[in-house]
């Protein structure tokens, strides 16, 4: 009874200067060495991820690699300032549509935001991450138990041995004892300390209570002190290792192995940890290197955001009156955001403020525009209703055929809705397809209608060409005469209208013609002349203008007569004040040869004047 009693408070007596657990001492102290060392590596590790200038996509793109990765425990505190930083660019993007939203005339409570295909992806992924993360933790939590049972399982075959007689396979069975529960995994917390207590004290009792305890313990130090010392050379050789975080996740392997292996002889103790810990320090070194060189780097984007910022504060109190003018400025200010993204990181002490002051000013910008673009909704409404009259103006002619007066107010109509400005987003299409409907159909109507005044023009352009060609046969008989061609400008003239792109052609073909024919007749002077101006007068009778021609060459006429009938008597004045003399006998002669060819003129005019009261 009292050797049980003895035995149990030896179990949880950890703390009891023996031999054994003196050398027990340095082993816990290299544990919490290590361990130590282990809180400064995750702390370092964190610094290496700092997400505040990262965009969208990067934040999506990291957290697929986070994902892929197998430790999804370790990433997790990655991964939350990840989403944080995520979330922030999310409310941005919510409020910015909510804003928009009302803006055009939305109800707040109606708003619906389910965000881009990119945030879905993005939650998507980062729900797959939790799912994987909470996987792992059951699975370690479930493993540490079972691991916690494994253990204590060798605990009682440890008692055993320990309780039991000595026999020539007790330092075997107690060297197996020793790698059955090296390979067990990590326990719940909160039972590890006890374990590794009762394992210790428990060997301690085992040597203590042998002969040969101190020859056997000795040779196992020295065994231990091999493997120790290879550690030290592994450890050693990271220093030089390229990739810095290779080196440090095989250095926490090696801390990991070094933990479990047993005690070396005491004089050697102090100066194996030394040397492990100083391979050790020799890769942290190195990686806090690596960080202050980015701490430069860091300080350099700094400086390079901080110019970013000065150029951002010109638009702090932007204001224009014209959305072209913001327009404009919403271009330069998201190139300078692009440019600030294009920037890597800076040092995480300032990298809140400048965020802060940079996203701010970018705010403020946007605000005043905002405030701009809702002072535009009246001017848009007013629009909308403009828009609306027209449209209903537009809808009464749709089933007109009066084509050339509607056409032009239709074109009126178009002409005054390119003028009528802006108009709320979600009514613009659809009133522009109401408006363009009513035009589309009159115009529609007018062209199936103009195909049929085609076909007739088809007709009348040839009907005119075959005149021409019987005026140009005419021509070559032996006496053309007068009254044939007069007959042949009449028929042309009472044909209708030929196609537009026709006109010229036809009208050319139809003078050359005429031309011909009159170049065959035996006609001279006055008769000539009269014949070609009465020529002229029937050609104009297929003009659908020929009323306002022969009136415009009546007045003409008309005018060319009172003109020289004015001077006629103007000159005949002035010929009762020359005196007798030579030089004044020519003078008169000179004025008496106008007067006669003034006269001569009108005469031959008023006999025009008197051809065109025939048409």
């Amino acid at each position: 009874m009292d050797k049980d009693k003895e035995m149990s408070e030896q179990d949880n007596k950890v703390t009891q200067e023996t031999p054994a657990n003196k050398d027990l001492g340095i082993n816990e102290a290299a544990e919490m060495s290590k361990e130590e060392e282990e809180e400064h590596h995750d702390h370092e590790d964190h610094d290496e991820y700092d997400f505040h200038n990262f965009s969208k996509k990067q934040l999506l793109h990291a957290l697929k690699g986070f994902l892929k990765e197998e430790d999804c425990i370790k990433n997790d505190p990655h991964v939350q300032d990840l989403k944080s930083h995520y979330d922030e660019y999310f409310q941005k993007e919510k409020e910015a549509a909510l804003s928009q939203f009302v803006r055009e005339g939305g109800e707040e409570d109606d708003f619906d935001y389910r965000g881009s295909d990119e945030d879905k992806e993005f939650f998507a992924v980062y729900h797959q991450f939790k799912e994987k993360k909470s996987q792992q933790v059951r699975e370690i939590e479930k493993n540490k138990e079972k691991n916690a049972q494994a253990k204590n399982q060798i605990l009682d075959k440890l008692r055993e041995l320990v309780d039991g007689e000595e026999t020539t396979h007790s330092i075997e069975t107690i060297k197996g004892i020793q790698e059955e529960w090296k390979k067990i995994g990590s326990v719940p917390h909160n039972q590890n300390k006890n374990l590794w207590a009762s394992y210790n004290a428990l060997m301690d009792r085992f040597y203590d209570n042998r002969s040969i305890y101190f020859e056997l313990k000795e040779l196992d130090r020295k065994k231990n002190l091999e493997s120790k010392l290879e550690l030290c050379e592994k450890a050693e050789g990271l220093s030089g290792l390229e990739d810095i975080k290779e080196a440090i996740k095989a250095l926490n392997d090696l801390h990991e192995e070094f933990k479990h292996i047993g005690p070396v002889p005491r004089e050697e103790q102090e100066a194996l940890w030394q040397r492990f810990k100083a391979a050790s320090d020799a890769v942290y070194s190195r990686r806090k290197e690596y960080f202050e060189n980015q701490k430069e780097a860091f300080k350099t984007n700094q400086e390079l955001k901080e110019k970013l910022i000065g150029r951002l504060g010109e638009f702090k109190d932007f204001k224009a009156d014209r959305i072209r003018d913001w327009n404009t400025k919403t271009k330069e200010i998201l190139a300078i955001q692009k440019e600030w993204e294009s920037i890597g990181p800076v040092p995480r002490e300032n990298g809140k403020e400048i965020n802060k002051t940079f996203w701010g000013l970018f705010k403020q910008f946007f605000h005043h525009k905002n405030q701009f673009f809702k002072e535009l909704d009246e001017i848009r409404q007013q629009n909308k209703e403009n828009a609306e009259k027209l449209i209903a103006e537009a809808e009464s002619y749709m089933e007109s055929t009066d084509w050339k007066n509607t056409s032009n107010h239709l074109i009126q109509l178009q002409k005054e809705w390119k003028n009528l400005g802006p108009m709320p987003e979600k009514y613009r299409d659809a009133l522009y397809s109401r408006f363009k409907t009513a035009c589309d159909t009159f115009f529609d109507n007018r062209r199936n209608a103009n195909k049929e005044v085609n076909k007739e023009f088809e007709e009348n352009l040839k009907a005119k060409e075959t005149i021409c060609e019987s005026i140009l046969e005419e021509a070559k008989s032996d006496d053309p005469s007068k009254e044939i061609l007069e007959e042949l400008i009449q028929q042309y003239g009472d044909i209708g209208f030929v196609p537009r792109k026709n006109m010229k052609e036809i009208a050319a073909k139809f003078n050359g013609a005429v031309n011909e024919f009159v170049s065959k007749l035996d006609l001279e002077g006055e008769d000539k002349d009269d014949f070609l101006f009465r020529l002229n007068l029937n050609k104009l009778q297929s003009d659908p203008n020929s009323a306002r021609v022969l009136n415009k060459k009546e007045h003409g006429i008309r005018k060319q007569i009172s003109d020289l009938e004015n001077n006629i008597t103007l000159w005949k004045n002035n010929l009762e004040f020359f005196a007798a003399s030579k030089t004044a006998d020519k003078l008169k002669d000179q004025f008496e040869e106008k007067i006669d060819k003034a006269e001569q003129e009108v005469d031959r005019l008023k006999k025009k004047l008197s051809i065109i009261r025939e048409f």
